[in-house]
């Protein structure tokens, strides 16, 4: 019988066909991109400075053999052990801390997150399942996660950066029923064919982080039902009896007004124009109009004073202008290997008029960075709020559906919009999406990594440009 680790364990209770693929046919679920790379690495990090809380600790091997031996060999010390492994009943599990408490163990799980989360507790249920089967008694369990109020201001104080958090009971709790849970999980593993298709949530695991569609366990056609604007529930029911496809959704089954067009679209192969919706969205840009980007990068453990975890940190911005007669383009992509916002706000300030609308798409974004840029630089705080009164969300006319292409399945995000809309897509580009982008210039400026200014800028130039050209095909559109 394979042996089931935490993780695994996690998967089946994530998405039992997920975890089918991942164990035996491993080929065709989709590796992780750039972007979750970076997010492991920061997860790494942050376990080793957890470390610090805990002077005496010892490391232990990784190799599997190895690390349970010289798990068995100190568990005598006396000393809190980094990643002791045990395994029983064909169960192997780690800790990230195991420290000696009265005459028993602690278990404490290193976790990068700010706040605990309901995977989080099932993590340290099976850890303690395996533990106490092994015969160490488990007195309490705990998670350390980053504080979300931490301020680095100087030297990093590790005391202040983590919150200790008791989850004793929640954990106890998770234990009761966790003998037929794996015992589940080992029969999905060993079954000769895939569990029927879960695409919705597992109810035990309430905050995952799988996307069966996405990562590549189940495969349907263009504009299934899943594609559903906000459609939750309703997707997963209209699959479960049998409807893959937003077309062969009956009449019956109650829509609402955007989930309608969907379906008349996929009906006639038409694209849905609220004329008077988009002419009302045309009717508020002012000239000069100035279309905006940012570029951004976070990291857990903050870089620079007066930063959080997790703070963002803009890089790079593009902006067309289009004063009525002409379009031309600015940018700026800091080139230091310390803090880049206030070069980045200057070069803002320099380049952006003090009049006319200001265009970006998903406004929440860019309005967030702008007022973080405020408090961290109060003295250009009146002019950031003049900026932020003048901002338009292009999303808007597709988000209400003003204008929608089958060609977006059911999305409105610019990488669905501009290539329904206009016929131009990111495809084929060094970088092609924000989390890369991130990663690559983080990598560059603070890594030693390869020098990509060249393809940042293209990248994020064509999503301002993207801007542009779709606000030009909306006024064709309606004339």
């Amino acid at each position: 019988m394979k042996v089931l680790t935490k993780s695994n364990y996690l998967l089946g209770l994530e998405c039992p066909r997920y975890l089918w693929s991942v164990v035996n046919k491993p080929d065709v679920v989709k590796g992780p991109s750039v972007s979750d790379k970076f997010n492991f690495e920061q997860g790494d990090l942050v376990g080793q400075l957890a470390k610090n809380l805990f002077p005496e600790g010892v490391d232990l091997p990784t190799d599997y053999i190895e690390n349970i031996k010289k798990s068995e060999e100190f568990l005598n010390s006396g000393k809190p052990l980094f990643e002791a492994g045990f395994e029983f009943n064909n169960c192997f599990s780690r800790a990230d801390v195991l420290v000696p408490s009265e005459d028993g163990w602690d278990i404490v799980e290193v976790k990068s997150a700010t706040k605990t989360k309901d995977v989080n507790i099932h993590d340290v249920s099976f850890q303690k399942y395996v533990y106490e089967g092994k015969g160490l008694k488990i007195n309490k369990t705990y998670l350390l996660h980053l504080n979300n109020e931490f301020v680095k201001n100087g030297e990093i104080d590790f005391n202040e950066l983590f919150v200790r958090e008791d989850v004793t009971e929640q954990v106890e709790e998770a234990v009761k029923d966790i003998d037929k849970r794996i015992l589940d999980v080992f029969s999905f593993i060993s079954s000769p064919s895939p569990p029927d298709a879960a695409l919705a949530k597992a109810k035990l695991v309430k905050d995952g982080f799988h996307d069966c569609i996405k990562d590549g366990c189940v495969s349907l056609p263009e504009n299934h039902v899943f594609c559903l604007y906000r459609g939750g529930k309703l997707s997963c029911e209209l699959f479960e009896n049998g409807f893959e496809v937003i077309k062969d959704i009956p009449e019956d089954v109650r829509l609402n007004g955007k989930q309608k067009i969907q379906r008349e679209c996929e009906l006639s192969g038409e694209v849905y124009v609220d004329r008077d919706g988009i002419k009302n969205f045309l009717g508020k840009l002012e000239y000069p109009i100035h279309y905006l980007d940012f570029e951004t990068f976070s990291t857990a453990i903050p870089m620079f004073d007066g930063l959080k975890p997790y703070s963002v940190v803009p890089f790079q911005f593009s902006l067309h202008v289009d004063d009525k007669e002409n379009v031309n383009h600015y940018e700026f992509l800091y080139e230091g290997s310390g803090d880049p916002r206030r070069e980045f706000l200057e070069a803002l300030k320099e380049s952006l008029g003090d009049s006319g609308s200001v265009v970006v798409y998903n406004q929440s974004f860019e309005i967030g960075r702008l007022k973080e840029l405020a408090e961290a630089f109060p003295e250009h705080k009146k002019w950031i709020e003049n900026v932020l009164k003048r901002i338009i969300d292009l999303l808007i006319p597709f988000r209400e559906f003003s204008y929608y292409n089958p060609k977006q399945q059911g999305s409105a995000s610019i990488k669905k919009v501009l290539p329904a809309l206009c016929g131009k897509s990111y495809e084929g580009m060094e970088i092609g999406d924000g989390g890369t982008a991130s990663v690559k210039f983080y990598n560059m400026a603070y890594n030693n990594g390869k020098d990509v200014r060249e393809a940042l800028l293209k990248y994020c130039e064509l999503d301002t440009l993207a801007e542009v050209m779709i606000v030009e095909k909306l006024r064709e559109i309606v004339g």
